[in-house]
């Protein structure tokens, strides 16, 4: 097995983040909007890494945050406010309905012209972006395995790999059996026949979003201290661990040629200060 290490791609704005945002920031560049509007949890990723890439490129950027305003002292949304995002926060029922139109527009009447962004970075033009991933693998493979919370990384994969090639989604929430129609959705609007060389695992969610187990913070471990790369609690270790056990289980064939994905997202492991590396 190979891993591609996109967390090393950038410091700041890297892993699947950077693939995502890269098409939407050009396009939002393009027709000259100044300011990124997007939503994501208290540790979210994404809304990390889209305060670092409006920093550095110039941008406004404003986070839709899950949760209450308690929530703001933790070290996610305290690098965002560092890096210039406004932050503000709404009650997970409001939150349900932040694809509404109503509700967008009631964000536009409260902040003005914006690019919209959402939750996760997913849409369209970072399907474009993590499609790219594909061709960056320097080696033949059989197998791409990748952790999946909205679905738009794998879905991107899925654009850019061979008939013969198979890619699976290590899902990170819990009841996740609607990825596998949303990730469908989102090919078919790509213009990417639905094919069956992809799929779902949804027995590794330890939980839910964000749960782990002192069984998930071993393996965390262990991995790090056999290969010195250090994952994350929420996504990677959670696919890496699913991957090891299915291997373990004899689910593919001797000799499969397997390359996981690392997508980054070590910044939330500052969440669980139990997990620690020596």
């Amino acid at each position: 097995m190979h891993v591609k290490r996109e967390d090393l791609a950038d410091a700041r704005i890297g892993g699947n983040k950077w693939r995502k945002l890269k098409y939407n920031l050009q396009r939002a560049r393009t027709i000259n909007q100044s300011t990124l509007l997007t939503f994501g949890g208290a540790w979210s990723n994404h809304i990390a890494a889209t305060a670092a890439a409006g920093e550095r490129f110039g941008f406004e950027t404003i986070g839709i945050i899950r949760g209450e305003a308690s929530t703001q002292r933790n070290p996610t949304l305290q690098f965002a406010r560092d890096c210039g995002m406004h932050l503000a926060f709404i009650d997970r029922a409001t939150y349900r309905n932040k694809a509404s139109p109503a509700f967008i527009d009631e964000l536009h009447r409260r902040y003005g012209d914006f690019y919209l962004l959402p939750e996760g970075g997913s849409n369209q033009l970072a399907l474009k972006g993590c499609a790219e991933i594909v061709p960056d693998l320097d080696l033949d493979f059989d197998l791409v395995a990748v952790a999946c919370g909205t679905g738009a990384t794998l879905a991107g994969i899925v654009t850019a790999i061979k008939p013969e090639q198979h890619a699976i989604g290590f899902a990170v929430l819990k009841g996740a059996d609607f990825l596998s129609a949303a990730i469908r959705r989102m090919l078919v609007d790509a213009g990417h026949h639905s094919s069956s060389n992809w799929h779902i695992e949804t027995n590794y969610h330890f939980g839910g979003y964000a749960r782990t187990s002192t069984e998930l913070f071993k393996f965390i471990k262990r991995f790090h201290s056999d290969s010195g790369i250090r994952l994350d609690a929420v996504y990677t270790g959670k696919m890496f661990f699913g991957l090891f056990d299915l291997i373990s289980k004899g689910a593919f064939s001797r000799g499969t040629r397997i390359i996981a994905i690392h997508t980054g997202g070590l910044q939330g492991n500052a969440g669980f200060p139990e997990l620690t590396f020596d």
